[in-house]
């Protein structure tokens, strides 16, 4: 898991173009972007989607096999929970179409981030992700996750 801020995307510039790319598409966005799918490249989309943030995210800890997430909030804020899926006991079992599972029993090496305000996350596939929580008070969010395909 990475958290960093929009500032410093310059720093993923050789890690991976994949990356660069999503990160500067969130770069590049406005709170008003409509919501909806965005095409970047052939391994790369980016999703637009406004919630509520909620007191418990029921489903777990998410993980994904064959994607990267980075994740922001352009408005509001989002606390995630995040383990390493290393030793959990699955929740919902592997979703071959949305390409995801859900875990419970976090590690001891749990915690928690607060995304949103120039602050963003990158999740790998190791990488356990309890998103949708509410930081000080529930909100409603508007949030882009970019999916690289790996």
């Amino acid at each position: 898991m990475i958290l960093d801020t929009i500032e410093n995307i310059e720093t993923y510039k050789y890690l991976s173009e994949d990356i660069y790319s999503g990160l500067k598409f969130i770069k590049s966005a406005t709170p008003d972007v409509e919501l909806g799918e965005y095409k970047i490249s052939e391994k790369v989309k980016a999703f637009v989607t406004e919630y509520h943030t909620v007191e418990n995210f029921e489903r777990g800890f998410e993980a994904h096999k064959g994607e990267i997430d980075i994740q922001y909030p352009i408005q509001g804020f989002e606390r995630v929970k995040w383990s390493p899926i290393t030793n959990m006991e699955v929740n919902i079992p592997y979703d071959e179409n949305r390409d995801r599972t859900f875990y419970k029993s976090p590690s001891e090496q749990m915690t928690e981030i607060v995304i949103g305000n120039g602050y963003f996350a990158i999740f790998f596939p190791q990488d356990g992700h309890g998103p949708q929580h509410f930081f000080k008070e529930k909100e409603k969010i508007k949030k882009i996750t970019v999916k690289v395909y790996i």
